[in-house]
């Protein structure tokens, strides 16, 4: 069964996560859903007279909506799923993604950024999407090739933390801006409240590690997902995988902080899956494994830990 979630303004919240905004679809553990998203609030989107489409939807929403903070993502969602409960994982397939636009759009913002003393203007690009290409034209002519992704998938969480901003990820996921989750892979998410409560958008047409000047080719996207609650598992912070690695991941205000998490967080992975000890674990990693910095640029910085699978056996 699919069921498909629009992007509407009765089915979006904006800016944030709460436990307490209801689901606005459930679905069956195991289940696909598929989810549309738009990107932008007015100051960023075309003109109506501009050579790009905008959806009706999107302009409905920036009216009729209002921003929970600022600043702040448009999310789709949430989605429940029956049978989740707290201290369980789900697990996100990423099925597909499609671009839901053909435009995108990229800012520089002073004092915002990994340089945010650099810069003094504020900076706005469209970039045109050739959906069938695969392929973005920046403004001087360049051509980019492109790689979908939603910077923000995530839960909702526990209800004691109250509204949280969707701008800073954390262990219920939210804005990871992990380029990796890209069709074909998969997200594990620690779940807070009953129905999980799934949520998704900022979509990335592209983006390179670190998202440095604070955007991506930020657009719409259409996400394609099967949702599946896991009882087997137990986390603490989000993980992924993709065919060919494990990916651990830390989230703090210090880069060096999340790169300790991250590595922590594969020692663990390590050490559950296999026989190794700890010591064996680290000196894996340190031969094995790669760090990459996945966001500096949303207050709580990211770094990803990279495994091969094959490396574990």
């Amino acid at each position: 069964m699919n069921t498909i979630v629009e992007a509407r303004p009765d089915t979006v919240h904006w800016g944030y996560f709460e436990a307490a905004r209801p689901g606005v679809a459930e679905i069956a553990s195991g289940d696909r859903v598929t989810i549309r998203t738009i990107s932008g609030a007015a100051n960023v989107t075309p003109s109506d007279d501009s050579a790009f489409t905008v959806a009706p939807e999107q302009r409905a929403i920036h009216t009729e909506v209002t921003r929970q903070m600022l600043p702040g993502h448009i999310l789709t969602g949430p989605v429940a799923v029956k049978g989740a409960q707290p201290g369980m994982v789900l697990e996100v397939r990423i099925i597909d993604i499609e671009l839901g636009a053909d435009w995108g759009w990229n800012i520089i913002r002073p004092g915002s950024g990994a340089l945010p003393d650099d810069f003094s203007e504020e900076r706005l690009f469209h970039i045109a999407l050739d959906k069938q290409r695969q392929v973005g034209t920046l403004p001087w002519g360049q051509e980019v090739p492109l790689a979908p992704f939603f910077g923000v998938m995530g839960v909702a969480p526990s209800p004691d933390r109250g509204t949280l901003t969707s701008i800073i990820p954390g262990d219920f996921g939210g804005n990871m801006d992990l380029k990796e989750l890209i069709p074909g892979t998969i997200l594990y998410l620690p779940i807070f409240v009953e129905g999980g409560h799934f949520s998704v958008g900022d979509g990335h047409a592209a983006q390179g590690d670190g998202e440095v000047c604070v955007t991506a080719i930020e657009t719409g996207l259409n996400g394609s997902f099967d949702l599946i609650v896991r009882d087997d598992m137990h986390l603490t912070m989000p993980r992924a995988e993709t065919p060919s690695h494990h990916i651990t991941m830390g989230i703090n205000p210090d880069l060096d902080e999340a790169a300790r998490q991250a590595l922590r967080e594969m020692i663990k992975l390590i050490c559950e899956r296999t026989e190794r000890s700890r010591e064996e674990a680290y000196t894996l990693c340190s031969i094995c494994c790669d760090l990459r910095v996945t966001q500096l640029v949303n207050q709580h910085k990211g770094v990803h830990a990279m495994l091969l699978k094959d490396r574990l056996t």
